[in-house]
């Protein structure tokens, strides 16, 4: 039996000091894929069929965050998406606003939060 692939996670943020964040928690247990707007996240989606999980800023991008999820979910329905945000909206609110998500990741980053979430969904 060979060697199991490591699971890949897309992070999808403007900001550079986000998706570096995110990279040293996660660089040593996933493969990982660092895109800085949505377009790019999506030809990697289109090019890449191995990508198991999407990490997706929805206040800082080029377009709305329901948009941008609406189009990679329409593309790519059965990847799991957690939005990332500034803030942990109270109760179920991240849920009923974009129910195509799959989980909520707030800023600022706690290591074993950020870990925990994923492990979820990948």
């Amino acid at each position: 039996m060979g060697a199991r692939e490591p699971k890949k996670i897309l992070i999808c943020h403007p900001k550079e000091s986000i998706r570096e964040s995110l990279k040293l928690i996660l660089w040593d247990l996933y493969d990982l894929i660092l895109t800085g707007s949505i377009e790019q996240c999506l030809q990697c989606l289109d090019n890449d069929k191995t990508v198991g999980l999407l990490l997706l800023d929805i206040n800082a991008l080029e377009i709305n965050g329901r948009e941008a999820l609406k189009a990679v979910k329409e593309s790519h329905p059965e990847l799991n998406v957690i939005i990332v945000s500034e803030s942990r909206p109270a109760g179920n609110a991240a849920a009923a606003l974009l129910p195509e998500a799959a989980g909520h990741i707030a800023k600022p980053f706690k290591s074993d939060v950020v870990l925990e979430i994923i492990r979820k969904f990948i």
